[in-house]
């Protein structure tokens, strides 16, 4: 007759055979018992492991968990489920494994012992690693699509715009040139031709400077940046030209200028000239008519240049400021007619392309726009700008 019920051996030969490790681990922390499969595992002899600390068995990182992560939860609850560790065998080699802890309490709540099951859990730990860094990896693609999908729609939207105020503003100038030409045919005397002449060359003028501003515009948004030439400067007489040249075109306003240019700087003078004019126009146009434009620029050797432009009038509000410098945003102006809303996106560029930066402070007193760039770039130092001046023939554009 078959027996039943296993033999006292079969239940030893089970704990200690077991495919899994057993030990249990006294109130001080100590060993009480493992079973072989634990010291097969970690390279201990059977009577090696009783009288150990547990802590001995774990890595640091092991240890803090343990401490304060498992011992609290068992303190609290009595048992704590699938929790990962790190074991040490003897040869210092890492045993990834998974846990599951009991204490075992008397009957007035002392703690007796704490058992706990560990199993090999090397293939199942390096598979959880590699889904943890699969989602990142899927996150950051994520990301990086989201990121892509906004510049596309941003592109996109920069396209419409592009086409559609291109078209608009084009069509004014070339219609002035069409109509020149229809009545110059007419023209009875030699006066009427060149008065119409000269509203034609003032047409393409205009037009030419839309497409010098969409080619500024494309060089920016393409990547290559703003194209500079730069040689050491005196920009005084820069900045002089493009004031004479805004007071002819508009000589109903007042325009002040306060420069203290001590040394000259190593710039593009052609970009300088033309950020300067966009500032200075952009003052004209949205500025008060019956209040003057300050210009103030200085340059020290051991400073950097800065120049502003200021205006009075009604100030800026805070949600038109952040948009100044996107292309194609046109304020309501004092002037009859608009560009295509770049100008203050290609000055914020060149001032990019310089090193720069151009800020925007509005009040009830005054909008102020302030270009800051250092004196010297590229290796050179600013104070020794002073010790090349004047510099060779053919580096110095003013």
């Amino acid at each position: 007759m078959q027996n039943n019920y296993a033999s006292d051996s079969d239940f030893e030969d089970l704990y200690e055979n077991a495919p899994c490790e057993y030990l249990s681990v006294r109130p001080d922390g100590r060993i009480d018992r493992a079973n072989r499969t634990l010291a097969g595992w970690l390279g201990y002899a059977i009577g090696d492991l009783p009288g150990m600390r547990l802590s001995d068995l774990l890595n640091m990182a092991g240890r803090i968990f343990f401490e304060t992560h498992v011992a609290p939860l068992l303190r609290m609850q009595g048992f704590f489920d699938e929790f990962a560790l790190d074991l040490l065998a003897k040869d210092g080699t890492r045993l990834p494994a998974i846990a599951n802890a009991r204490e075992r309490r008397d009957d007035a709540g002392a703690l007796v012992i704490t058992r706990l099951t560990v199993i090999r859990a090397a293939d199942r730990r390096r598979y959880e690693r590699e889904l943890i860094d699969a989602r990142k990896q899927s996150d950051e693609l994520k990301s990086a699509l989201e990121e892509l999908l906004r510049q596309e729609r941003g592109n996109a939207e920069l396209r419409e715009q592009f086409i559609a105020v291109l078209g608009h503003d084009l069509r004014n100038p070339l219609a002035s040139i069409a109509a020149g030409a229809r009545l110059m045919l007419k023209a009875k005397t030699p006066e009427d031709a060149v008065r119409l002449e000269a509203m034609m060359q003032s047409s393409v003028g205009r037009m030419a400077r839309m497409i010098e501003s969409v080619m500024d515009l494309a060089r920016g948004r393409l990547g290559g940046g703003i194209s500079l030439s730069k040689a050491i400067t005196a920009i005084e007489p820069v900045l002089d030209q493009v004031v004479a040249e805004i007071a002819a075109a508009h000589p109903e306003r007042k325009i002040e200028t306060h420069f203290l240019l001590e040394t000259p700087i190593f710039c593009d003078p052609a970009r300088v000239a033309q950020l300067f004019s966009n500032l200075l126009g952009n003052a004209i146009s949205h500025g008060a008519p019956d209040k003057s434009v300050r210009v103030d620029a200085s340059a020290a050797a051991d400073g950097a240049f800065e120049l502003t432009v200021a205006n009075g009038g009604t100030p800026i509000p805070e949600d038109s400021r952040k948009r100044l410098f996107q292309p194609f945003y046109r304020g309501e102006g004092q002037g009859p007619t608009q560009g295509l809303g770049l100008g203050l996106y290609i000055a914020s560029e060149i001032a990019k392309a310089h090193g720069g930066t151009i800020e925007v402070n509005s009040s009830e007193e005054e909008t102020r726009f302030t270009f800051r760039m250092p004196l010297g770039q590229d290796g050179l130092r600013p104070g020794a700008l002073a010790n090349v001046w004047p510099p060779p023939a053919g580096q110095c554009a003013v």
